[in-house]
């Protein structure tokens, strides 16, 4: 016959093996929805990083079209200091202006030759009219 103490030892054994064997039941039969929490939440991050990146993405696009914008303008100022630049600067009205007091030019002449106003003529004249003779 075996030993009551055994059986007692065998049975407290099988009872903390049926008790962990529950105890596992439990936890296994909760991770599916675990699994399901956390494919949401994977989900919902993945949303909300592809909006995040799709709007970084147009405010690249949105800085592009204005960097390119700028360039155009830039390029417009170039050319226009250029032919600033490389104008001939006799062929400016004040300049031509001044060339034609000192060789006599009226305020008339002035104001007809070269678009100024009576006043700006009779001041070239003033500053510019001394030179001659």
């Amino acid at each position: 016959m075996t030993e009551p103490w055994l059986l007692l030892l065998l049975g407290s054994v099988m009872g903390v093996i049926v008790a962990a064997l529950v105890v596992l039941f439990a936890q296994v039969r909760r991770l599916p929805a675990q699994l399901q929490q956390q494919a949401e939440h994977m989900r919902a991050r993945q949303d909300q990083l592809s909006r995040d990146l799709a709007s970084f993405q147009q405010g690249s696009i949105r800085m592009g079209e204005e960097l390119s914008a700028l360039r155009t303008q830039l390029k417009r100022l170039e050319d226009k200091q250029l032919k600033l630049e490389t104008q001939d600067p006799q062929s400016l009205p004040y300049n031509q202006a001044a060339r034609l007091v000192g060789m006599g030019a009226s305020i008339e002449d002035l104001t007809q030759s070269c678009g100024l106003s009576k006043a700006e003529a009779e001041l070239f004249v003033k500053l510019h009219g001394g030179r001659r003779g």
